[in-house]
């Protein structure tokens, strides 16, 4: 599958958010052409402050494969991760991070700031963003909207 078909599937996942009053936020873990990872932001849901959709799809790849280390695994997620889920991705090694939209108040991959490419740190993920741009904004706009 393409990028694009993976962030349409990343979309789906943040539709599931739309529908229970998170933020839309979804993600896909994908290692070798297979899903093994979704998740979509849940902070309300369950009532913690990590509950992020990078964050649950990273925990589900981390147990499908009885492992901490994503290495060879890439992510695709709707909005530019925030800092701690960028800090995740390069905890777990992550490949590769595809995105939608930046994130200019709290874009951790290389909007605000640029933790996933840091040559300080010992593991630099490969960046990509802007696949499903429009999408993963317009879905934003239309929570934002709804809330006010």
């Amino acid at each position: 599958m393409t990028d694009l078909e993976y962030m349409k599937i990343a979309l789906v996942e943040a539709e599931k958010a739309f529908k229970k009053n998170e933020a839309p936020i979804g993600a896909v873990v994908v290692l070798n052409d297979k899903i093994i990872g979704c998740g979509y932001n849940q902070r309300e849901t369950l009532s913690d402050p990590t509950a992020h959709a990078e964050m649950i799809a990273i925990r589900e790849a981390a147990k499908y494969l009885g492992s901490w280390r994503l290495i060879d695994v890439e992510m695709f997620v709707t909005v530019e991760p925030c800092p701690m889920c960028a800090g995740a991705i390069y905890q777990a090694r992550i490949k590769r991070l595809v995105y939608g939209a930046d994130d200019p108040k709290a874009g951790a991959a290389g909007t605000l700031m640029n933790i996933l490419q840091d040559k300080r740190l010992n593991h630099q993920t490969e960046v990509t963003g802007g696949v499903c741009e429009k999408e993963s904004r317009e879905i934003l706009a239309m929570f934002f909207k709804k809330l006010r």
